[in-house]
């Protein structure tokens, strides 16, 4: 069994310090594959860190950006909310702190990382903040949200993407509006993307979460967790190894 570990990263952005989590298999020899994470909108927590480890146990080294920077890390859904808002409101801004977190990943010095092999996957606000990277172009064989909202501004951003997109979503999520779907679809094909969506029956927001448990809203569904997971990882094993 590999032993994961956990260092801080911490990196400047417009003055400002922001510090993600970095796991990986410190006794592994030599470069592996990089993912970003983009955690729900609670930023950098504990529970983010337990999926960075799960996730980095299976051969990967996974940086969890921080797009709230060091100071912020919200404790409720309030000042999630607080945190959260503005950065959906302003893309530029929150392209602009993933691609940062981006290039920490690639750069930092406590993992190598094979860089000609690149995805990032997100979590609710994490799942748009991982599609809204891949439409700035960023060199990312892959971009997959969990549970995530799936909205553009600009829809012709998505000539942009370079990789695979899988969107594994909740059929039954009532904080992702159906109407996204259809767009999300029509913005995909007009720009000839390969993309999946998957749609999981009975699930809703947050089914990736152990810890949600708000019945027909947000709540923990294994099952659909352990079948999401699998769906990113069979993708991450062809993209890699294509």
């Amino acid at each position: 069994m590999s032993q994961v570990t956990v260092r801080s990263v911490v990196y400047q952005l417009d003055g400002q310090p922001y510090e993600g989590r970095l796991a990986f298999d410190a006794e592994h020899k030599g470069a592996r594959p990089g993912l970003l994470m983009a955690p729900n909108w609670m930023g950098v927590s504990a529970g983010a860190e337990e999926i960075a480890k799960s996730v980095a146990a299976k051969g990967y080294v996974v940086l969890i950006a921080d797009v709230y920077g060091q100071a912020v890390r919200p404790q409720n859904a309030d000042e999630a909310g607080a945190a959260m808002m503005p950065l959906k409101n302003d893309r530029a801004l929150l392209r602009k702190r993933m691609q940062a977190a981006f290039e920490q990943l690639q750069k930092q010095g406590e993992a190598a990382v094979d860089t000609s092999k690149l995805a990032v996957f997100g979590f609710c606000f994490g799942g748009c903040c991982a599609l809204d990277l891949a439409r700035t172009g960023a060199p990312v064989k892959a971009a997959v949200s969990f549970h995530g909202t799936l909205d553009s501004p600009n829809p012709a951003d998505a000539k942009n993407i370079k990789g695979s997109v899988l969107v594994l979503h909740g059929a039954s999520d009532p904080l992702v509006p159906k109407e996204q779907l259809p767009a999300f679809e029509d913005e995909m094909n007009a720009a000839k993307v390969d993309w999946q969506l998957l749609s999981y029956g009975g699930a809703v927001h947050s089914f990736t979460d152990p810890h949600a448990n708000v019945p027909g809203k947000m709540m923990y569904d294994a099952k659909t967790a352990k079948r999401a997971f699998k769906s990113m990882h069979d993708l991450l094993d062809e993209v890699f190894k294509a």
